[in-house]
Parts: C-alpha cells; sequence; structure tokens
C-alpha cells in the first residue's frame, strides 16, 4: 500500500510540473556591461535558453518555477516565477555586473604543504560547496531506500525530497556551480583578443561561446585536467564550428 501511493504521489507531483507552462519573454537589465549570453536555467522543467545582444530571451516556465541567470561577467541571480510574471508582456530581470574577478592563481611549488599536512583539516575529509552540503543533507533518493519498508527503517526525507522535486533542484544547482567554475577559468585562461583574432569569434559572442565549449565533455575534461595544450588543441575546432552556426 505504501508503495502505491508512493507512486501515485510522484505521479501527481509530475502531471502538476508539466500543466500550466508558457513560454516567458523576459529582458535582461544591466546598468553596466553586456546583457547578451546569459545562460538561463529553470531548474524545474530544466529548460535553457541563452540571452542575446539586446538581453532577450524566450524560456517554457509556470507559477513556481526557478529560474538561475549565470553569466561570466554579471552575479549569479534566482527568480521564482509568480503569476503576475506570467501576465507581463515581458519580464525585466534586473542583474548586477561583476566589479573584480580574480584570475585564477595556482600555486603548486610545495604541493606537500596542505591543510591535512598542517594538521588544520583531518585526513580524508570530504570538501563540499554550500550545494553539495544541501544535497548531502536533504539525502539523495535511490531505489535500495524502499527496502526499509520491509524492515520498518524506510528512509522519508530522501523519498519526500525526490517527489516534491528540492532533491533535483539542488543537484541543478551543483551543476551551475560547476558550469560557474569551469567559466571562471576559461575566462581568465584566454583574453578577449585570442577569440577574436585567432578564433575569429565576433566580441559580441565570446561569452556565448564559452558556454558552448563547456558543453562540450572532451574540452571540460581538459579544462578539469588544467592542460593547456589540450586546451588550446581543442578550442581550435570547436570555434570554428560555433562561427557556422552563428
Amino acid at each position: 500500500m505504501n508503495k502505491i501511493l508512493l507512486l501515485f504521489l510522484f505521479c501527481q507531483v509530475t502531471f502538476c510540473q508539466t500543466a500550466g507552462e508558457k513560454l516567458l519573454h523576459g529582458k535582461i537589465v544591466v546598468e553596466s556591461g553586456a546583457a547578451g549570453g546569459v545562460t538561463i536555467i529553470n531548474l524545474v522543467n530544466e529548460k535553457t535558453a541563452i540571452s542575446d545582444g539586446d538581453g532577450n530571451f524566450f524560456i517554457l516556465a509556470k507559477a513556481e518555477d526557478l529560474l538561475v541567470f549565470s553569466s561570466v561577467n554579471l552575479d549569479y541571480y534566482r527568480r521564482i516565477i509568480e503569476y503576475e510574471d506570467l501576465k507581463l508582456e515581458v519580464l525585466n530581470i534586473k542583474m548586477t555586473a561583476k566589479i573584480t574577478e580574480l584570475a585564477e592563481v595556482i600555486v603548486n611549488k610545495h604541493p606537500e604543504i596542505n591543510a591535512v599536512s598542517l594538521g588544520i583539516s583531518p585526513k580524508g575529509i570530504v570538501h563540499r560547496t554550500q550545494m553539495e552540503r544541501k544535497l548531502y543533507t536533504a539525502g539523495d533518493f535511490k531505489p535500495i531506500h524502499l527496502l526499509g519498508l520491509l524492515g520498518g527503517s524506510l528512509q522519508v526525507d530522501p523519498i519526500l525530497n525526490a517527489i516534491n522535486g528540492r532533491t533535483a533542484m539542488v543537484k541543478k544547482s551543483i551543476e551551475v556551480e560547476n558550469k560557474e567554475r569551469l567559466l571562471r577559468y576559461i575566462g581568465a585562461l584566454f583574453d578577449d583578443d585570442y577569440y577574436t583574432n585567432t578564433l575569429k569569434i565576433p566580441a559580441t559572442y565570446i561569452k556565448g561561446f564559452q558556454y558552448y565549449c563547456i558543453e562540450k565533455e572532451d574540452f571540460v575534461a581538459s579544462l578539469r585536467s588544467k592542460n593547456k595544450a589540450m586546451i588550446k588543441l581543442l578550442i581550435v575546432p570547436l570555434a570554428e564550428k560555433y562561427n557556422k552556426i552563428i
């Protein structure tokens, strides 16, 4: 009976998540800086969009959906869609340009000196981001949790969080965090002249090209390994494909 109830609740939530969606027209407004190339992610229905050079974007959404806006040159922003927002002809989203952005500094002269060797952190400790800590707290539901029904020790939180969408939302936020980390790295790796002169990417499309690159698994692997030679090798054919797209 409990299994049937859980399945019923899951189906009800899935149906509610798709009902009432509307193609939302939004416009990103920035006092100083470019509003183009901003990635918009609906964490509920997993739809994505990228703003054009004027900041306009279109994305499917409904009331109470959570939209996440991220860009290399703008501060991270979140917006929960309200019923009134869906009635607007254009939804204005105000974002703020980042004041300073420091290039990543890699210190590798003495890799043996770290928090563990100094006794600051215990050995084997797992360092999590804020969103990863939230996922750990919420509990990631797995089918094996249902075996608790047999022993009378069912873990309820992971199942409820899976049904109400909290776990999926936190996972999406972690993906956004990871992408922002990669964007900061690639942003500090090359200057604009490299994109425009070497790769022939128009200046207004540089940020969009960076987003395009981090969607490619091979390129992401080279970024994470910080292998600049491999990064340069892979970025050239990606630039050729992207120029054909735009």
